[in-house]
């Protein structure tokens, strides 16, 4: 594989930078630095490296997504609350036509009503919801053997 193909994007939404401060009953004590290391272990067997990127603005989020196009196999993305509601991220993620899975650590199927609504699942490969820090390694796995081609092992 070139080295493009050797790379996954680890893009983490709004607030995501407050992890173990912000409601630890909904989003754990974990930092975004566990939450980085976590992944770049998951993936380290599969023989992809992870850049992580975290920012609480939606344009230069979407920038990553654009730029991904061009140097990741695929993206691994907790938009935190841009998630129910950014059609802009949404047309970016749809527009690269990279693997992505959708990730959220609390289960936004049993949150309130308003974050119950993804924009852009129907977009992304899968969605992984509501297993705390685990909701990440889940999502890099799944990634990880979807690239490699190997979806099918458990």
């Amino acid at each position: 594989m070139n080295e493009t193909n050797d790379k996954i994007l680890l893009i983490n939404g709004p607030n995501l930078n407050m992890l173990g401060f912000r409601d630890p009953e909904q989003y754990g004590t974990f930092s975004l630095q566990d939450v980085v290391d976590l992944v770049k272990q998951t993936a380290e067997p599969f023989c992809f490296s992870v850049t992580a990127y975290q920012s609480n603005h939606e344009g230069d989020l979407i920038d990553q997504i654009h730029d991904a196009m061009r140097t990741h196999a695929g993206i691994l993305i907790n938009a935190g609350a841009l998630t129910h509601t950014s059609y802009a991220l949404r047309d970016a993620i749809e527009l690269t036509r990279l693997p992505v899975i959708e990730i959220h650590i609390s289960d936004i199927h049993q949150r309130e009503p308003f974050r119950r609504l993804s924009v852009i699942e129907d977009v992304c490969l899968d969605q992984i919801s509501g297993q705390g820090i685990n909701s990440y390694k889940l999502a890099a796995e799944k990634l990880c053997r979807h690239l490699r081609g190997h979806q099918n092992e458990t």
